[in-house]
């Protein structure tokens, strides 16, 4: 089954597409199957610039109205449905697509998630592409008592599990993520903010048309404050026990502009985004330090920024770090590759949520299915994922 993963991160930046060639082994004596995956296609395509604006003036803690939440939810879907098509065709078809849309609203009450939003409706993909539709993949696992991320550690766990010793991977996309794997189990969370709060900057002094500190280079300019990092440390978020997520719901400009309104003085702004920077080491090379992590697999757009990965490099002189391309997902399109990976699951039944990396539970099936041109057709259910191989397709 050959499947298009999409998705749009908590930077909101862009689509990212992956399409994935699975083909399973059956090992009689084995309870599941071998899956072995071929990366034959990866792309990211950036938002409209107009698009881009709506969606932030949208986003919490912005008030906004059903009436632009319904016309997002049509531009998001159209313009993942373009993406779909571009790809599709460039590949020569898929058997099923995996959307995961653009995250909204991400409902979390203390320790609890209680509701999760993604938009970009999905009908327009099965439209354009004819190829049935899995989407809303978050809220299955809210409903059984987790956290609906970090969803990556269905994946994660399937890379790391032979893995001697104990070993993680870290995304670094607006939010940081980690999933932990142990001889014993796994843990998965989400750490704090990695991009969000340095890119929501960035947008609002408007230092870089592409809305990111790219490379670093504005940060490189500025020097960290002492002072406002012990006070963003001492956010009460970073002392929850794991399981735990959270968004852009609670690390936003608002929070930015709080925390340098109680400094009491004016901070250059380069400043600002070293110091934000700064944050993102601090609070990962804490975690993957506690946990005695001796490799440490990255991903995401924080892993292109080298003031937060020679960071973590430098604070963390007994762990491996690595781009996650080491064990066959590449970093820029790792959770696209998640993402076909769920919707192969779903397609055939199989869940795909770890329990320890969530909070759910117990596994279950995650999504809904729109159809495609014809009437939908299941393939044979799979008890469950054995093992997974990911390899690139060779180039041509």
């Amino acid at each position: 089954m050959r499947v298009l993963g999409l998705i749009s991160g908590t930077s909101h930046d862009g689509i990212d597409a992956a399409v994935v060639d699975f083909s399973t082994t059956i090992d009689p004596a084995a309870a599941g199957a071998g899956l072995h995956g071929t990366v034959v296609a990866a792309t990211s395509v950036p938002y409209a610039p107009e698009l881009r604006a709506r969606l932030i003036a949208a986003l919490p803690p912005a008030q906004t109205t059903l009436a632009e939440v319904c016309e997002l939810d049509t531009l998001i879907g159209q313009a993942f449905a373009e993406v779909a098509a571009d790809v599709v065709a460039q590949v020569g078809g898929v058997d099923a697509v995996c959307s995961h849309g653009q995250t909204v609203y991400h409902w979390v009450d203390g320790a609890h998630a209680l509701g999760t939003l993604q938009i970009g409706q999905p009908a327009w993909i099965a439209e354009r592409v004819g190829a049935p539709v899995v989407s809303d993949i978050r809220i299955r696992d809210i409903t059984a008592g987790g956290h609906g991320a970090p969803l990556v550690s269905f994946l994660d766990e399937l890379l790391l599990r032979s893995r001697a010793g104990i070993s993680a991977a870290l995304n670094l996309g607006g939010i940081s993520n980690m999933t932990v794997v142990r001889p014993d189990g796994l843990v998965a969370y989400d750490i704090g903010p990695a991009n969000a709060l340095v890119d929501a900057v960035v947008v609002e002094h408007g230092l870089n048309p592409l809305g990111y500190d790219d490379d670093a280079a504005i940060a490189r300019t500025g020097r960290i404050d002492e002072a406002l990092l012990a006070a963003l440390l001492e956010d009460p978020y970073y002392a929850l026990t794991p399981p735990k997520s959270t968004g852009k719901e609670h690390f936003h400009l608002g929070y930015v502009h709080e925390h340098l309104a109680a400094q009491g003085r004016d901070i250059p702004v380069a400043d600002v985004v070293r110091t934000l920077t700064e944050l993102t080491v601090r609070t990962v090379a804490h975690d993957v330090a506690a946990a005695g992590i001796g490799f440490l697999a990255v991903s995401g757009g924080g892993c292109r920024n080298p003031l937060i990965l020679d960071g973590l490099r430098a604070a963390l002189p007994e762990t491996e770090v690595v781009l996650a391309d080491e064990l066959g997902a590449a970093a820029d399109s790792k959770e696209a590759i998640l993402l076909a990976l769920i919707g192969w699951a779903t397609m055939h039944g199989v869940p795909a949520i770890v329990p320890g990396g969530t909070g759910a539970r117990e596994p279950r099936i995650l999504g809904t299915i729109t159809p495609g041109a014809g009437p939908l057709r299941m393939p044979e259910p799979v008890a469950s994922i054995d093992s997974l191989v990911l390899t690139e397709a060779a180039a041509s």
